[in-house]
């Protein structure tokens, strides 16, 4: 992916799990990468060191997407970033990653519980997109984050899949909106992944990792290179014909 050389993108929840591994593999391909963090400011600055020994440039800003109130300043703090940073003042592709997990059954669902849901998953990529809107380059790329549990049901999950569900009808609107200036828009569903995610389930419960690894056509559970690999390529020019479209990444689980 060499025509992506000194391309510019910002990975939401680029610390730990699948954001830290699409971080890494869009530096192997070329892309100078800004990461947000909202607690974990050690963790992201190993992230940006990693990738500066790749030869590429990166920085890490601290976002907290419950908060929206905050983007106004967060976008105002990227402009100076860029500016400073990569001697740029746009950048090519926004990649909508950082999220967290929520488990109950909908009867205990707590209104706070939904409502940090929404705010996250659903209220974050809409309104912190818009704001950085203006900061994206002519014929950039936006990947957004759902998940397998919009096509599948598990229990306990209703607080977070509906608001994936809405994320992938986000990404059709934005690409219906954005597409005057040549900007893609697609969804990723992931499915289960090894990471740390939800306190680590997938990865340390082998039981469930059994289940899950039973129910997949492959055989086994994501593991976090599956997924980066493929936000590089949906970031990356390679892709430029693949526009609204919602591509699930799980190995061919419960079909």
């Amino acid at each position: 992916m060499t025509n992506n050389i000194n391309k510019t993108v910002l990975i939401t929840g680029g610390s730990r799990g699948l954001g830290k591994e699409s971080a890494i593999q869009l530096a192997k391909n070329g892309f100078d990468v800004i990461i947000t963090y909202q607690t974990k400011e050690r963790e992201a600055e190993n992230v940006v060191k990693e990738i500066r020994d790749l030869g590429r440039k990166s920085i890490s800003l601290k976002l907290d997407l419950a908060k929206s109130e905050t983007f106004v300043d967060f976008v105002a703090n990227l402009k100076v970033a860029l500016e400073k940073g990569f001697s740029k003042t746009k950048i090519d592709a926004l990649v909508n990653n950082a999220g967290s997990a929520y488990y109950a059954p909908i009867a205990e669902t707590t209104e706070a519980a939904f409502d940090e849901m929404l705010s996250i998953h659903l209220k974050a990529p809409f309104f912190l997109t818009q704001r950085i809107f203006p900061l994206l380059n002519h014929g950039a790329s936006i990947v957004n984050t759902s998940s397998g549990l919009t096509r599948f049901s598990y229990p306990n999950y209703a607080a977070y899949a509906i608001m994936k569900a809405g994320v992938e009808t986000l990404t059709r609107y934005q690409s219906l909106e954005f597409g005057k200036n040549q900007i893609r828009v697609n969804t990723i569903a992931p499915g289960a992944i090894e990471t740390d995610f939800a306190g680590g389930a997938v990865r340390d419960n082998k039981d469930l990792n059994n289940m899950i690894a039973t129910n997949t056509v492959l055989g086994r559970v994501g593991l976090p290179d599956d997924i980066g690999s493929v936000v590089t390529f949906l970031c990356s020019n390679e892709s430029k014909w693949i526009n609204a479209q919602r591509i699930e990444v799980s190995g061919g689980i419960h079909i």
